[in-house]
């Protein structure tokens, strides 16, 4: 069933984020104003070695103050396709640039209030070009074995959306 879009009033807008009302119809004919938040588009690399680990970033995030392990990412430019930015946002905040970029997942993280696409690669390290030019972006980077990500999930080490969809995908391919 689809829900009929009447009209949208925005309320913020700003290079990352818009908030909007929406005056929506459900099917049943209830019809009242609903929320939407579109956010820019996000590309992140799942950079995995022959050793099998992968490499991820400990950061803080603000607006939740916790800390946690993530793959590099970013938002996607103006001009840039998600693969462009998914390579140079790895080389910007980890120093590893990456070989063939390969889409591993696509993922809406609330598509009933957000629409928020998040773009998850995967590609081997290339070269290590130098120490990462983002110096406000992570704490370290480490490359972790595959074999502990179902724990640090577990102990909710692991809760960024882009990097939690990619991360499970990667474990779901080593499983075949």
């Amino acid at each position: 069933m689809k829900w009929k879009v009447h009209g949208e009033r925005r309320v913020h807008e700003s290079a990352w984020l818009d908030v909007s009302l929406l005056d929506v119809e459900q099917p049943d004919g209830n019809r009242y104003e609903h929320h939407a938040v579109r956010l820019a588009d996000v590309a992140a690399t799942a950079l995995v070695d022959d050793h099998r680990r992968v490499l991820l970033l400990w950061r803080h995030r603000l607006v939740t103050d916790t800390w946690g392990w993530e793959l590099p990412m970013g938002v996607v430019e103006a001009g840039e396709t998600p693969e462009q930015t998914a390579a140079r946002e790895t080389v910007e905040e980890t120093g590893w640039r990456p070989g063939e970029l390969t889409p591993l997942i696509y993922a809406q993280p609330a598509g009933g209030i957000m629409d928020a696409a998040h773009h998850v690669f995967r590609a081997r390290p290339s070269a290590y070009v130098g120490p990462p030019v983002e110096e406000n972006e992570a704490d370290r980077t480490e490359w972790v074995p595959l074999t502990e990500i179902r724990g640090m999930i577990a102990r909710r080490e692991i809760v960024s959306s882009a990097t939690l969809v990619g991360l499970l995908h990667l474990l779901l391919d080593d499983a075949r």
